[in-house]
């Protein structure tokens, strides 16, 4: 099984220049959940498809690299995205037509791996060309809706804008594609090709792949889902904090799951990339960030950051801010200290208030 991680939508409506794909959720690139979340469902490969901000993208997610080989391709004029799957596919070295093709979009950091085991196991057992996860949005409006015959099979995906609600002899439907589909690597690159004829736009969509084989008399499957905030597409900066507060309840889980203790969980801001020991107590106010390490036993706050720093064994840290610091076990440091980058408080050193190392001191 190989992924392709779609990342060339547009930064604009984030008001940055940095690109949307590497926007930091809880010190992590919000692709580089997409791409855990491929690891965790056993992608061998990936390819990411980026535009013109490609070298950036990929230099900021292989600092932080999935658990398989990753490549970068750019699409250098945005054709839409049955043409970034187009351009992806020519990223993979070697390709089965008849093995499956992942496609995700890289603004999903929600995404969970049970949610794409559900997708291959549906794909896999109804024999399907390709296969749509989708979600139930009733009758709101917006979205990319899943369009069935008479039959009640799958026909088309269309847009609410394109269609004509009130020439509609049945209500909308309910199912809206998420932009996740599991294709039939064989089938993908000419039915991308087929949808240029209708679309008006100069587009390659791939919504329209899903009409295409349809029509050609491949089947065509449909998994809806009940996680629908897990994919909701972050696209402003709104979505962004909703994105990082989930991300941030998920993280302080896992760690309350291993034995530490957060009085307050909703008060508490840590990194997916801090390391944590057991029997650890975490004050509110406390913001652990980058590759910040607690040994065991450490009681951390009220009011205390920590960005990148290394703390010993039963250290106790209250009202203090360091960053690039290392502290030794045993210690007391604060209320009210600052560690400035390179600080060094050896073990069983005792700050006393208002102290200070490094560049401030």
């Amino acid at each position: 099984m190989s992924g392709l991680v779609v990342a060339t939508s547009s930064g604009a409506p984030m008001r940055s220049a940095r690109p949307k794909p590497i926007h930091l959720l809880c010190g992590r690139a919000m692709a580089s959940y997409v791409l855990d979340a491929l690891a965790a469902v056993g992608v061998r490969q990936a390819v990411v498809v980026t535009g013109p901000e490609g070298g950036r993208i990929a230099k900021r997610l292989l600092e932080d690299p999935p658990e398989f080989p990753v490549r970068f391709v750019e699409q250098h004029v945005d054709r839409g995205t049955g043409d970034a799957v187009l351009v992806g596919l020519s990223g993979f070295d070697d390709f089965d037509d008849d093995e499956d093709l992942l496609v995700v979009p890289a603004d999903l950091p929600l995404l969970r791996p049970a949610t794409i085991e559900a997708l291959l196991d549906a794909h896999q057992a109804g024999d399907a060309a390709c296969t749509v996860l989708a979600v139930d949005v009733g009758d709101n409006l917006g979205y990319d809706r899943v369009m069935r015959d008479k039959r009640g099979r799958v026909a088309t995906i269309t847009a609410d804008l394109e269609l004509d609600l009130a020439d509609l002899d049945e209500p909308l439907p309910r199912e809206a594609a998420t932009g996740v589909y599991c294709i039939r690597r064989g089938l993908l690159a000419p039915a991308i090709r087929r949808t240029t004829a209708e679309n008006q736009a100069g587009e390659f969509r791939l919504t329209d792949v899903v009409g295409v084989l349809a029509a050609s008399g491949h089947a065509c499957e449909v998994v809806v889902v009940d996680e629908r905030p897990d994919l909701t597409a972050v696209g402003n900066r709104l979505q962004l904090a909703e994105a990082e507060a989930e991300l941030r309840r998920r993280t302080n889980r896992h760690w309350l799951a291993r034995g530490v203790t957060m009085v307050d969980p909703e008060r508490t801001y840590i990194d997916a990339t801090v390391r944590l020991g057991t029997d650890v107590t975490i004050f509110p106010g406390t913001m652990l960030q980058g590759t910040t390490m607690i040994g065991d036993g450490c009681e951390l706050g009220p009011d205390v950051r920590l960005d990148r720093c290394q703390v010993g064994r039963n250290t106790r840290i209250e009202k203090a801010t360091a960053t690039l610091a290392t502290i030794g076990s045993e210690c007391v440091i604060g209320p009210f200290a600052v560690l400035q980058p390179g600080s060094d408080v050896s073990s069983g050193t005792v700050t006393g208030p208002f102290y200070a190392e490094g560049a401030t001191a």
